[in-house]
């Protein structure tokens, strides 16, 4: 669990609230069905426009980056590399055809597969980089959902006051209807730019590292198992990789 986006999450939404409550407010004037279903629908539907099916669900998914990162763990891969060298220095590249299926990541036994099938150096790395090449695109991609949510959500809240500015106008001689739009525009507001700026804008930003961070990762791999496909030295090989570590 990332206890820092947690944290952060609850502080923000416990600013806006405590404000609220200091400034000798309701707490129920925030919530307005009608705006959040504005803010939120609206927003969802542009997203949705933007981006095509698998990206945007990809996007959803990768959520749960937030709260719970995905496992890295260079230093683990490191050792593996290691590990992969020595043996390949004793007994041949063919000593680790039996480590291929242990690979759960598919990127690491395709490239594990290739090394031990004979495949050129070069040859490794180019295709390992092209792979890893759509894998970061894909993933970056994935994770603008969220940026584009909160690109799109203060407009979205502004349209929602305007609504409720128009229903303010359309009952001018009625004025027991006049508090219920003006609430409805100024709460779509903080929704569109509340949401944008404490949730939205802040995902897309934590995807974003967490993806940079595995594409790193990913990065020091491709440099290990082509190094042991040169046949080079450990040693060398562990001064080299030791700069992905910082």
């Amino acid at each position: 669990m990332d206890i820092i986006s947690v944290i952060g999450i609850l502080l923000g939404i416990a600013a806006i609230v405590l404000g609220q409550i200091l400034e000798g407010g309701h707490l129920g004037s925030l919530l307005q069905v009608t705006a959040f279903m504005i803010v939120i629908g609206g927003t969802l539907g542009a997203v949705m426009l933007q981006h095509s099916l698998r990206v945007f669900l990809d996007g959803l998914a990768m959520l749960k980056w937030v709260f719970k990162p995905p496992r890295i763990a260079p230093q683990d891969v490191l050792s593996t590399l290691l590990d992969w060298s020595h043996l390949a220095r004793r007994g041949g590249l063919l000593a680790l055809e039996p480590l291929i299926e242990q690979q759960q990541d598919l990127f690491y036994r395709r490239g594990l597969q290739m090394m031990v099938d004979g495949a050129e150096p070069e040859v490794l790395r180019e295709t390992l980089e092209m792979e890893l090449q759509g894998y970061e695109s894909h993933h970056q991609d994935a994770a603008k959902v969220w940026q584009a949510a909160g690109g799109y959500s203060p407009t979205i809240g502004i349209i929602g006051a305007v609504m409720g500015l128009i229903h303010v106008m359309e009952n001018l001689s009625d004025p027991s209807k006049l508090g219920a739009g003006i609430a409805v525009a100024f709460v779509a507001t903080i929704y569109g730019v509340g949401g944008a700026n404490l949730f939205f804008l802040p995902v897309s930003s934590k995807l974003r590292y967490h993806v940079g961070r595995l594409v790193r990762q990913k990065e020091m791999y491709i440099e290990g198992i082509v190094s042991i496909a040169n046949g080079e030295n450990p040693r060398m090989i562990e001064a080299k990789l030791q700069g992905y570590l910082s």
